[in-house]
């Protein structure tokens, strides 16, 4: 059975959100990242940055939410978290999926006042993340449009951290509504129930 470590308040919730919209059983390890349970050789063992969320699946461990995220959908066909090898929608799922590590780029952008030439930075700058996000979501209802997939969690959870949670960008009308729709989803309440 899947392990999902996670601490409460924390990355960890996309985790916990991508198997709750798989439906599957899984196992939840509480890590108290406040008393350095991620630094201890045992949890390094499945995520060597000492970061939550980590995943243990038998002898498979790893770390990073959005790899989380296509492992958990590569791992349960069934939910249909992702388009399989081949359809036309895969190219842009995997691109989302890994553009939402932006987020957090711009986030930290944004927090430290840093300033260096767009053209320097892999993310580009914060206004020009939040730029194509706007863009995508507004077609809507979903990143890939009519369907659902793993993308639309890391990428709307880091979203939410940067818009709701720590105000750190300003709202935008298309964040709202993306934002609204994916926390009316029962498995994004079950999480959240879980990861607070």
């Amino acid at each position: 059975m899947i392990q999902i470590y996670h601490s409460p308040k924390s990355r960890s919730f996309t985790a916990l959100w991508a198997m709750e919209e798989t439906g599957e059983p899984y196992e939840r390890v509480l890590t108290d990242i406040n008393a350095g349970a991620q630094k201890k050789p045992e949890y390094l063992a499945i995520n060597p940055m000492g970061k939550v969320p980590g995943l243990k699946d038998g002898d498979t461990g790893m770390g990073e939410a959005a790899a989380i995220c296509a492992y958990i959908a590569e791992r349960f066909p069934n939910a249909k978290l992702a388009p399989p090898v081949g359809d036309a929608a895969r190219a842009r799922y995997l691109y989302w999926l890994f553009f939402a590590a932006n987020i957090e780029a711009a986030i930290t952008q944004v927090f430290a006042r840093i300033q260096m030439p767009s053209s320097s930075a892999g993310w580009g700058d914060a206004t020009q993340v939040f730029d194509v996000i706007n863009r995508a979501i507004d077609k809507g209802p979903w990143i890939l449009g009519d369907d659902f997939s793993a993308a639309d969690i890391p990428l709307a959870a880091g979203v939410n951290f940067a818009t709701r949670v720590f105000k750190m960008i300003p709202s935008r009308p298309s964040f709202d509504r993306y934002l609204d729709r994916c926390m009316a989803r029962p498995a994004f309440q079950r999480a959240f129930a879980l990861a607070n």
